[in-house]
């Protein structure tokens, strides 16, 4: 971003602080107001250099890619057994997935 854009940036904001108290709440009124079609109709598609940027920065959020990735699962436990690993879990630092999978490693002979 150039100093231009953040010195613009900055001076819209410095514009709306110097506004009266009655016109900044008379703004944030009709912000409020505004129903979720409205604010969509005022949104446009991304442009190609946009939609690029997007894909970047959504390849790049979320967890960090260990090994070959992680897969979510749906497994049943005994409740009693899942509270002791959680109190185990937290007691040691770590989250139930770790322990879980630091368990299933132990007993299969697989090292991290």
């Amino acid at each position: 971003m150039t100093k231009h854009k953040r010195d613009s940036r900055q001076s819209t904001i410095e514009r709306f602080e110097a506004l009266p108290d009655a016109e900044k709440n008379r703004i944030v009124r009709e912000i409020e107001a505004e129903t979720p079609q409205q604010r969509l109709a005022r949104s446009r598609p991304l442009n190609a250099r946009e939609r690029a940027q997007w894909r970047r920065f959504k390849k790049k959020a979320g967890r960090p890619k260990i090994g070959s990735g992680t897969k979510n699962i749906s497994i049943s436990i005994e409740r009693d057994l899942l509270h002791k690993a959680d109190r185990f879990a937290k007691r040691h630092g770590m989250s139930r997935s770790q322990l879980i999978a630091q368990g299933l490693m132990s007993v299969i002979g697989f090292a991290a």
